[in-house]
């Protein structure tokens, strides 16, 4: 008796489709008109989209999908596609490499997204917009602040540093108070172990309860019957 095995068949070019696609793309390679041919890669292309579903959320799907179609055949496939064919040189293309940004960022905790928008409020010329943009970055950074430290931070800190990023151009009016941020609603770690310990407070809720019915019915058993 023969078996056949994956060590004796052909190499799966794109295993996320499997051998039955693979197969398939090989036999419409063999179909002698381009009628044919384009009738059976048509009803390929649905079924590796529907066996690909996360490829809907990539932009432009359809036309990944029949790149696919073309490397799967070893680019031999001969059809009439929507799309560019895809060359075989451009699969081992190296991508250019992407340079890491040489940036200095006075504060870290803060980052470069606020020195950024301090920059755009810094060009604003509408007075009431360039307010209401001040008063956002503040609450911005008084929101990363307390990210980054375990110690809350007080108005009188962001302000003073909102002057320093901008070069004394940009202040809040006084009296005014940002917006309240606790260190806990922000801490993404210690809200874990919070709900770590919730579940387990609750599992144990749980068990001591199945522990009491367990009980009681050993105990109703126990009873005598008359």
């Amino acid at each position: 008796m023969n078996f056949d095995y994956n060590t004796t068949r052909s190499h799966l070019i794109l295993s996320e489709y499997g051998r039955n696609v693979q197969n398939m793309v090989k036999y419409i390679c063999e179909l002698p008109t381009i009628e044919e041919r384009n009738k059976y890669a048509q009803a390929v292309i649905d079924l590796m989209g529907f066996l690909q579903p996360h490829l809907r959320d990539v932009a432009d799907f359809k036309h990944k999908l029949w790149d696919h179609l073309h490397i799967i055949s070893g680019y031999q496939i001969d059809v009439e596609s929507p799309y560019p064919k895809p060359l075989p040189e451009n699969a081992f293309k190296k991508p250019e490499p992407l340079p890491y940004p040489q940036q200095r960022i006075t504060y870290k905790h803060y980052g470069k997204t606020v020195e950024n928008l301090i920059e755009k409020a810094m060009r604003e010329e509408d007075p009431e917009h360039k307010k209401a943009m001040v008063q956002g970055i503040a609450n911005f950074m008084k929101m990363a602040y307390v990210t980054w430290n375990k110690d809350n931070v007080s108005d009188d800190t962001i302000i003073k540093d909102l002057k320093y990023l901008s070069g004394g151009l940009l202040s809040l009016d006084e009296g005014v108070n940002l917006a309240k941020v606790e260190f806990r609603a922000q801490n993404p770690r210690q809200n874990n172990n919070n709900r770590g310990r919730n579940n387990n407070n609750n599992n144990n809720g749980k068990n001591r309860q199945n522990n009491n019915n367990n009980n009681r019915g050993r105990n109703n058993n126990n009873k005598p019957k008359y």
